[in-house]
């Protein structure tokens, strides 16, 4: 399918339509497209208008819960546009910033906001730190994205390499960096990737002038990108955790880049990524991000949405360029963040 050729609509924080940069303001309108949303197989967001699949850019959750009301003993959601739909305890989970997550009956993702769990936590009968309990049933309340422990073993990866495609691996650079960078128009930087993979990107930006570092988790992958690469000017690759990342690097990058790194370390782990990134750029350095902002709940890759990146960066990162991707590759197309962030002064 080619996307570039295909309608866009975004969703802002509050759970309404954005088109052409106006709110949606007609009720019946909105709320046919809300009770069109659908998800696809790899996690981006669409909807319908006579027949046509319209592609939906959503800051948060494509749902956005305002209030919950206890209708006749049944817990009940109000979405923008007057759509409701019963609310199922059992779905909730529950994010870092203590808001709450879940699915309707369709499966569509759904965040509350803070004035919907206010309601929520009216309309239950008890709450607690880890539960909810209405109608004489108690219900745990998950973490919105679950953690997966072998992440954190370096053979994980190798293994994955040695006997598999990995479903990362592109065979080339990420299709946006050919038109992001001179967009960006960076002089001739230190540029640090993270989980540079085989190290197509990493040679990318040698290529282009740049004196570019890789560093991955696995010892296959480093491997083939030294085979592939070593050759090239002003390039280097290190294999090592990037948790564990040389003391004397720190403060020594100009622009750090992220590439599908940020969605394969554990989910609990993403601010302590955040911290490394801080710690890696000189002062006035930049992050260049490529994220996914798709439905993904176990991983690796998880997904996640442009609302948690923001909450992770504005306090280490004045944002200068932030924008979802139309032209990425086929299997990518749909959900993806770029994020072109300057280092605060004094961080």
């Amino acid at each position: 399918m080619n996307f570039t050729t295909q309608r866009y609509l975004q969703v802002d924080e509050e759970g309404y339509w954005i088109s052409e940069g106006l709110r949606i303001t007609d009720e019946e309108y909105g709320r046919e497209l809300l009770e069109k949303i659908g998800v696809t197989e790899r996690g981006s967001f669409f909807t319908e208008v006579d027949g046509e699949r319209i592609w939906i850019e959503a800051f948060d959750e494509p749902l956005v819960a305002r209030f919950v009301e206890n209708i006749e003993g049944q817990l009940v959601l109000s979405f923008p546009y007057q759509l409701k739909s019963p609310l199922k305890l059992e779905s909730l989970t529950v994010d870092e910033w203590d808001r709450f997550h879940g699915r309707t009956e369709n499966g569509v993702p759904f965040v509350l906001s803070r004035a919907a769990q206010a309601t929520l936590f009216e309309a239950v009968d008890e709450f607690d730190d880890d539960s909810l309990s209405f109608a004489g049933q108690r219900h745990v309340l998950p973490a919105w994205l679950q953690l997966n422990d072998k992440v954190a073993d370096q053979s994980f990866w190798t293994n994955i390499y040695r006997t598999e495609e990995p479903g990362w691996e592109m065979g080339r650079e990420s299709a946006i960096l050919p038109e992001i960078l001179p967009q960006l128009k960076i002089p001739r930087s230190r540029i640090l990737v993270l989980g540079c993979g085989t190290g197509h990107d990493v040679a990318f930006f040698a290529k282009a002038g740049h004196i570019a570092t890789g560093v991955d988790f696995s010892e296959e992958a480093i491997q083939r990108a030294q085979a592939s690469y070593s050759s090239l000017n002003d390039i280097r690759f290190l294999q090592a955790d990037v948790f564990k990342l040389p003391t004397e690097w720190a403060a020594q990058f100009d622009v750090v880049f992220d590439h599908t790194c940020y969605c394969a370390v554990n989910p609990n782990r993403r601010t302590e990524l955040v911290t490394v990134w801080k710690r890696m750029l000189a002062e006035g350095g930049h992050l260049l991000g490529f994220f996914f902002t798709r439905d993904k709940v176990k991983g690796p890759p998880w997904g996640g949405s442009e609302w948690e990146i923001r909450q992770r960066l504005k306090n280490h990162f004045d944002f200068r360029y932030w924008t979802r991707w139309r032209k990425s590759a086929p299997k990518r197309q749909g959900y993806e963040l770029v994020v072109w962030a300057q280092k605060k002064a004094g961080i």
